[in-house]
């Protein structure tokens, strides 16, 4: 990787997560109209240039100009409501507004237009590490467990998509570590070639919640098998014999909490060398290495 791509790389990650953690329903539903009424534009065309201007990129700059044009096009996404609504697991389960202890089942929304982070970033052959931005243009919902009032697990288009590929390639007997609201679980036991799904959760407050009142909604909920243990402790005594086929991880929130987790869990695969293993937003926790 050049010096040139790698500062232009260091430059977009921090305007994308500065702009994210602290301005991210900045842009407005009127602002992106009057951009598409006045200059032709799409509402993707048009999102994109508010959202340069909103993290101060200057297109008349050169250097602006340049990284406008490198990232902004494979940076920028609109979603489409239906194709995350659709998905199994938010159309068939239903979760309530419900407390337990310190943890919380209830709903969040991402306003029209509000800016997140939807998928692991694309990794181009000049270098460039381009984040994955999406939005909105009308208000979506989405089931979050939250841990005295902080979001631990959320059903986002961004979960959906980082774990599309673990659920793809889950086979056999499957252990995963961290049970949130069970979507792994679920899209898990629903194929065919599942034969049991068991789930490590240290917390019975989230055992409970999610036995209570997700469970009964599974279809395959006889495939399904919880521990209460740590994810270490448990993944530290598997052996030969454990009989598992597919282990995937996802105990921790983003990689800054998620690096050392990973570090750690990497090392027991050693102990089941038949196993194939994945790993929560692998892609991503890479780039920190």
């Amino acid at each position: 990787m050049n010096e040139i791509i790698a500062e232009y790389n260091r430059i977009i990650f921090e305007k994308m997560s500065r702009f994210i953690n602290f301005e991210a329903d900045y842009i407005r539903p009127e602002f992106i109209k009057s951009l598409c009424e006045d200059y032709g534009l799409s509402k993707e065309e048009a999102y994109s240039i508010a959202l340069a201007g909103a993290v101060d990129l200057d297109t008349d700059d050169p250097e602006d100009e340049e990284i406008y044009e490198y990232y902004f096009p494979r940076m920028v996404h609109m979603l489409e409501r239906k194709a995350f609504s659709s998905d199994p697991y938010l159309k068939n389960i239903h979760i309530p507004d419900v407390t337990l202890g310190k943890w919380e089942l209830c709903h969040k929304k991402y306003a029209s237009y509000q800016a997140f982070v939807f998928d692991d970033p694309k990794l181009m052959r000049d270098g460039r590490i381009i984040p994955q931005i999406g939005f909105f243009d009308k208000e979506f919902s989405y089931p979050a467990v939250l841990e005295n009032g902080v979001e631990w697990m959320l059903i986002t288009p961004n979960e959906i998509n980082t774990m599309r590929s673990p659920i793809e390639r889950a086979r056999g007997n499957v252990l995963t570590y961290g049970l949130g609201l069970g979507y792994f679980a679920y899209m898990a036991s629903q194929k065919r070639n599942v034969k049991s799904v068991t789930v490590i959760e240290r917390d019975k407050s989230v055992i409970s919640l999610f036995n209570e009142i997700i469970l009964p909604q599974f279809p395959h909920k006889e495939k399904i098998n919880i521990i209460k243990a740590s994810a270490y402790s448990f993944a530290e005594k598997l052996n030969k014999q454990s009989g598992y086929d597919f282990v995937f991880a996802d105990i921790w929130h983003d990689p800054t909490d998620g690096i050392k987790a990973y570090k750690r869990l990497k090392k027991t695969e050693k102990l089941l060398p038949d196993a194939e293993f994945a790993y929560w937003i692998e892609k991503t926790l890479m780039l920190y290495l």
